[in-house]
This record gives structure tokens, sequence and C-alpha cells, in this order.
């Protein structure tokens, strides 16, 4: 295993009191299991500018990158990943496609808890149950 995390970026997109999520690809890494949007940062990239990349990759949409909610580091048995999760907004008028996912949906924070999810993102789920719903 590498002792350097991989750097990932991931968006937390809410919208009537709902968060939008993506499923992995069956083929990837913990394939099939769903995630918030996002996924590595670059070489020579900002954090905003991979997100931004990654939402119009995976999603086709564009995206305004707000403010870190929380940074996580976590060991999985093959690697060790860093994420960075970042309040994001869609421009007006984006409508999300998965065209670099298996699908997309839009869920409650219940939802989102019974969710099968990777381990790292646990702790953000946690976190988001505590905020005010938007």
């Amino acid at each position: 295993m590498s002792s350097r995390p991989i750097e990932v970026v991931a968006a937390v997109i809410r919208r009537g009191g709902r968060v939008l999520v993506t499923q992995r690809n069956p083929d990837s890494h913990m394939g099939g299991l769903w995630e918030f949007p996002g996924g590595k940062v670059e070489p020579g990239e900002t954090h905003a500018e991979a997100l931004k990349r990654e939402l119009r990759e995976e999603l086709g949409v564009r995206a305004v990158v707000g403010e870190q909610i929380t940074s996580i580091r976590h060991a999985y048995p093959d690697r060790t990943v860093h994420l960075h999760f970042y309040r994001t907004e869609l421009r007006d008028g984006d409508k999300p496609r998965p065209i670099g996912c298996a699908d997309i949906r839009w869920v409650t924070l219940d939802e989102l808890a019974a969710l099968p999810m990777p381990p790292a993102d646990a702790p953000l789920v946690c976190l988001l149950e505590g905020e005010p719903k938007t």
C-alpha cells in the first residue's frame, strides 16, 4: 500500500431537502456503492478545479464550489484516501445525468443513511444528519 494518500474531492449538493448521490460503476473500486459525486485531484489542480472537472465529466454539470465542510482520511486495505467535502451548487438550469457513473439519486438524509456507501463517507453522513434541513 502506498504511504501517500490519494487526494479526493466530493460535492455535497442539496436541493429541496435532498442531497445528490451517485452510484459507482460496477467495475470500479467499491463498485455499486453510493457516494457523493467527485473524484481524484490531478497534479497541479486546486480542489475547486478538480471538483468542477469531475462534476462536468461525471454528471455533465457546471458547479460553483463553496466552503469545505470537512476532510476525512481513511485507510482501506489497498489504499488510503484523503477526502475533502465541499458545499457545492449547480449552475442554473443544469440537470445532472449519469455520464461517468452508474446512476444518480436525490435522497433525503434518512434515505442517505440507509444507502450502501464507502466507509470513508460515514463521518460526513453523520455530520449532515446534525445540520439543519435545507
